[in-house]
């Protein structure tokens, strides 16, 4: 068992390390896609396309004075943005009436394919 946590420990080490030099390349890659103003480009045989999203982040404290009803409070517990967006979907949340809840946060998807 020793020789698995000591594996274990490893592969987390070089998994930091991975990570760590991926988010290095990713922004590289992101400085030089969006300096040419591009959203598309191919380098050799590997396609390179930014995707951008708008992501909702909640204050936990205004929704929850917005929806002061307990039991629907209840359903969220948090500030959940997937279970908040399937309530307003199914109209059990007015849009409108928790617009100021939360802050659009745009972010770019950094996608990668070999032709």
């Amino acid at each position: 068992m020793e020789k698995k946590v000591q594996q274990y420990y490893k592969l987390k080490a070089k998994q930091k390390e991975l990570e760590k030099e991926l988010a290095g390349l990713r922004q590289e890659i992101l400085a030089h896609i969006n300096e040419a103003g591009q959203t598309e480009a191919v380098f050799g045989s590997y396609k390179v396309k930014l995707v951008t999203q708008n992501r909702k982040e909640y204050d936990d404290d205004k929704l929850y004075q917005t929806l002061s009803d307990p039991e629907l409070w209840r359903l969220l517990s948090r500030a959940d943005p997937a279970k908040v967006a399937s309530l307003t979907k199914l109209k059990v949340i007015a849009e409108e009436k928790i617009a100021h809840t939360y802050d659009v946060k745009t972010i770019q998807l950094l996608q990668v394919d070999k032709q």
